[in-house]
């Protein structure tokens, strides 16, 4: 968990706002909930390896030294989403389509771009099964990518119904299938070796880890991929899912993910609650993934009774900062942070004429921000020469000099700080008169 100076404030919302912006221009609504939630609705949902990093919350009161908990902090956006809809379903449209940006807390260990407390941004579509769904979902989602100036991503693509195709091809037993998902969902951070050990320790023989790895781990165009998918994998479940896979890829064909998307049949997203396609962004030279999703069209129906189908996306929003902040790709203006101009406060001896001086500075700051400007006002009389010092500190562009003269004749004189420059100019135009010397 950390501290954000202002600069870090800036990027951070920099990032946020690209993503709301173009959220809502495919007509997703805003949505937040509670950093609390009772501990039965976040337990069970998130499979073993989840369950063990939910922050867990003592009972308060005479209740408090029993180590009882009832509450826990919010572990994603993507279960209390499932509790909103279950609970307000007469209140929500048919489809109901929304984004949430909000922090999420998992007692993991701290690791490069993963932290205890982070923020995640959500999307997710409620209420169809169709698999344009999905394609609007990659869309947004590649959308926030290039608009952030990511170029080299993709957008791997897989389906939880094929994923048990090849563990029952490969000869892995149904009641290994949660403990060989778990595991294959790590092959990026232990590779190959990693993961035949670990699948050893879960009782799946070194050669069935085999023969599943040169089954996941095969390469080749999204349609070579579809065939081979198709002459490996015999259940119905499975097969449905490769259809499904085909038809989200050429749907997607025209849209923006259409470039982005690459069949993975190793992807397996370690969450129990998926049940169709699922999606992870790819980042190249980059470890691990910017965000990922699926669909879990189960999950509402724990809370409410009734199968509601639903699929989203989250960003991570910390990883991709990291990564931003290291490949240098903030604009400027997601940096800026210094003022258009710093309005100085005059030093009077005389108590009378240094109110005044302060009246007459403030009077002109608020005429500054009024006219758009970002204005800071010096908090004190003092010499001009600290007040510049200030100012080139601040990287203030201009500062604005309102003295008893200036007040006299109706004018301020404003020094270009880069420069030494300064100008007498009159109190209607400061503010034309800086926007035209910006550079």
């Amino acid at each position: 968990m950390r501290d954000f100076l202002p600069g870090d404030v800036r990027r951070r919302q920099f990032v946020i706002d690209v993503v709301r912006r173009t959220y809502e221009r495919y007509g997703f609504e805003p949505l937040e909930t509670p950093a609390l939630e009772n501990i039965e609705t976040l337990t069970g949902k998130y499979g073993e390896e989840g369950n063990k990093l939910i922050f867990k919350v003592l009972r308060r009161g005479e209740h408090e030294s029993s180590g009882e908990t009832d509450l826990a902090l919010r572990y994603d956006l993507t279960v209390p989403l499932a509790r909103v809809v279950a609970e307000h379903r007469s209140d929500l449209p048919k489809f109901f389509k929304r984004y949430q940006i909000q922090p999420v807390w998992r007692a993991d260990r701290p690791a490069r771009g993963r932290f205890r407390e982070f923020y995640q941004c959500d999307v997710d579509a409620i209420g169809s099964r169709s698999p344009l769904v999905e394609v609007e979902l990659c869309a947004a989602v590649s959308d926030v990518m290039r608009e952030l100036g990511f170029q080299d991503f993709s957008l791997r693509l897989n389906h939880r119904a094929v994923l048990t195709g090849l563990l029952d091809a490969a000869g892995v037993e149904p009641a290994r299938h949660g403990d060989a998902l778990v595991v294959l969902d790590k092959l990026d951070k232990i590779g190959r070796d990693g993961v035949i050990a670990e699948l050893g320790v879960r009782q799946i023989p070194p050669a069935t880890a085999g023969r599943l790895l040169d089954g996941f781990t095969e390469r080749g165009s999204n349609d070579l991929t579809l065939d081979r998918l198709r002459a490996t994998i015999t259940d119905d479940g499975g097969r449905a899912g490769v259809e499904n896979l085909a038809a989200i890829l050429q749907l997607a064909a025209p849209t923006s993910a259409g470039p982005a998307l690459r069949l993975d049949p190793s992807l397996a997203r370690g969450l129990s609650y998926y049940t169709g396609a699922i999606m992870e962004i790819a980042v190249a030279d980059l470890a691990g993934s910017l965000g990922g999703g699926g669909r879990y069209d189960g999950l509402i129906g724990i809370f409410s009774g009734e199968q509601i189908p639903a699929c989203g996306f989250s960003l991570g929003l910390e990883r991709i900062l990291v990564v931003m902040a290291e490949r240098d790709m903030f604009p400027p203006s997601a940096n800026a942070s210094a003022p258009d101009v710093l309005v100085t406060v005059f030093e009077d001896r005389d108590p009378a004429r240094s109110a005044q001086a302060q009246e007459q500075s403030l009077a002109l700051a608020s005429e500054l921000r009024q006219a758009g400007l970002r204005v800071e006002l010096y908090p004190e009389p003092d010499k001009l020469g600290k007040q510049f010092k200030y100012a080139a500190a601040r990287a203030a562009a201009f500062a604005a000099i309102v003295g008893s003269d200036e007040l006299a004749r109706g004018e301020v004189t404003l020094k270009q700080l880069s420069t030494g420059s300064q100008e007498s100019v009159p109190r209607s135009r400061i503010a034309s008169w800086i926007r035209a010397h910006q550079t």
